[in-house]
């Protein structure tokens, strides 16, 4: 009896263990800024208005595509928020590519990558842009079981209920900027 309950002990000592053990999970990150830092201004509208690159790690096993989505909940003003605004849509992403480069072009997306419209109504990036105060800019990759299909450009809800059903996991690197002199 009492081999069994040291046996019974050793096992759940060794389950403990492995449920307090760091699980890799996936992670969004930027060479640009730091998550909550400042967005510098090249990536946005008073500088080349490019991309800023991002990279991912962590992407869970069954990860067929990811999306991302990159919004600003801020709009039109942070101390009155009314609606949010979305600056990239972007499904179909190879999780193995790890990165996009600093100002991706439509051309140099990883193959089979599909782009949906952002609030100007255009595909690709728009950066950061806000008429008034300080305003949060949302970094979100999306891990998802399946590569959707076609969705003919379309906008953040359009994804997100493609998505619906098929996430797997979800990275989120948050990036901050007001416009210079206000």
């Amino acid at each position: 009896m009492a081999i069994w309950l040291l046996a019974g002990a050793a096992a759940l000592a060794l389950a403990s263990q492995a449920q307090t053990r760091p699980l890799m999970s996936l992670a969004l990150i930027s060479s640009a800024f730091a998550h909550g830092g400042e967005i510098p201004a090249h990536f946005t509208c008073e500088g080349a208005d490019a991309s800023p690159p991002l990279a991912w790690s962590g992407v869970p096993a069954g990860t067929v595509s990811l999306a991302l989505i990159v919004d600003d909940p801020d709009a039109p003003d942070p101390a009155a928020p009314r609606h949010t605004w979305v600056h990239w849509v972007m499904y179909d992403l190879p999780p193995l590519a790890g990165e996009l480069a600093q100002g991706v072009r439509r051309e140099d997306l990883p193959a089979g990558t599909r782009e949906g419209l952002n609030d100007w109504h255009r595909t690709g990036y728009g950066g950061p842009c806000p008429p008034i105060g300080r305003h949060r800019y949302f970094h979100k990759l999306y891990a998802l079981d399946v590569a959707l299909p076609d969705l003919s450009m379309p906008d953040k809800a359009a994804l997100e209920r493609a998505m619906q059903g098929h996430i797997l996991a979800q990275a989120e690197l948050i990036g901050t900027y007001r416009k210079q002199g206000h």
